[in-house]
């Protein structure tokens, strides 16, 4: 089976029936991450749709400057999912430096929740890294997912160290930095994400379909010297590794277990 580790299934628009025809023809266990309320909402609606579709709540610091000082509606939300993703920290894209502080504000919230409900989180770290590893310490998050990592390799290195899985996704086709990123993981440590639709759409003006994940997974082959086969087993039982014993995540284990 091959695994979406990141994905936002909530903006295809007409590519959504094709989409959810090409996660179940070729076996995409996919997390579709959330930027807000609504968002979530609608990846709930898809994930009715499609068993292997696994739909998380978080809200995305590019949102945060929306709901910092609206916290309490998003406790349902966030005790609803079964992990925690998209948050984090952006001070890159986001050149306002006045919104960092929401963007602080809204992470730590979510960590502190991961925290009390052991909840796997997957984290946005463009710009902030060295932040994101000082709050991770600091709440003590034990399975963080840092998703589309492109930071210095000397956070890279202490974040392994930490203990941190990463998601290589479709920039592993295109970049030479992601890729020096994609030699230096340790194989246990990897997963793989495509961000559709909007990954691909960013980097060469197309919209990404699922299957991307197979360009994925070979690319990240050829890195590593090895097959895709075994790539494609190494992200499976990495996954699985980090979900294990995982309440929240028993159903999903349960449909992909003999996968």
């Amino acid at each position: 089976m091959l695994i979406d580790a990141h994905a936002h299934l909530d903006g295809y628009g007409k590519e959504l029936e094709p989409a959810l025809g090409e996660i179940e023809g070729h076996r995409i266990l996919t997390i579709a991450v959330s930027m807000d309320l609504p968002s979530y909402q609608r990846n709930l609606e898809i994930g009715e749709r499609c068993d292997l579709v696994l739909p998380t709540f978080g809200v995305h610091p590019t949102r945060a400057p929306q709901y910092a000082d609206r916290l309490r509606e998003l406790s349902n939300a966030v005790v609803q999912s079964p992990m925690i993703g998209e948050i984090g920290l952006d001070f890159h894209w986001v050149e306002d430096s006045s919104q960092y502080p929401a963007q602080k504000k809204v992470l730590e919230y979510f960590l502190a929740a991961a925290r009390e409900q052991k909840k796997i989180v997957n984290l946005h770290t463009k710009g902030a890294e060295k932040e994101i590893l000082d709050l991770l310490e600091r709440y003590d998050i034990q399975r963080a997912i840092v998703h589309w990592y492109s930071g210095p390799l000397d956070i890279l290195r202490a974040l392994i160290e930490y203990g941190a899985t990463f998601t290589v996704g479709v920039e592993v086709l295109y970049s030479q930095q992601i890729q020096t990123i994609t030699r230096q993981l340790p194989s246990e440590r990897l997963l793989t994400e495509t961000d559709n639709p909007g990954g691909l759409k960013w980097l060469r003006g197309t919209i990404g379909m699922p299957q991307v994940i197979r360009e994925v997974v070979q690319a990240i082959a050829e890195l590593k010297q090895t097959t895709a086969e075994t790539i494609t087993k190494t992200v499976y039982n990495n996954f699985m590794r980090l979900a294990k014993d995982d309440p929240w995540l028993a159903d999903i284990r349960a449909r992909v277990g003999d996968s």
